[in-house]
């Protein structure tokens, strides 16, 4: 069993586990949310996007520049079976990363 490099760097696992769970997040949103720089946010925001996981799109909400992150559907796939990798390596402990209601 191996974990999926891509996602496994803990900045890039937070920055798909937060997109799992919305269809766009905003830069600025995504950074604040997981208390990194803007140029952490973008390195691993370029590693996501060469691996297919990540699709970025600029544009301009007013004058202001704008960076949205969507996850792709080859993202949603490797995120889900990062998720389902993890929970094997757990399981012989008797703990889940998926939660009862979820399972």
């Amino acid at each position: 069993m191996e974990l999926d490099p891509v996602i496994h760097a803990p900045t890039r696992l937070q920055i798909v586990s937060l997109l799992a769970a919305a269809e766009e997040a905003e830069f600025a949103f995504v950074r604040d949310t997981l208390g990194v720089s803007d140029s952490v946010l973008s390195k691993h925001g370029s590693a996501l996007e060469a691996a297919g996981y990540v699709a970025v799109r600029k544009g301009y909400v007013g004058k202001r520049p704008k960076t949205w992150f969507k996850l792709t559907g080859k993202g949603r796939a490797a995120f889900a079976a990062y998720v389902e990798t993890l929970q094997r390596i757990v399981a012989p402990s008797g703990l889940s990363v998926v939660p009862d209601d979820h399972a």
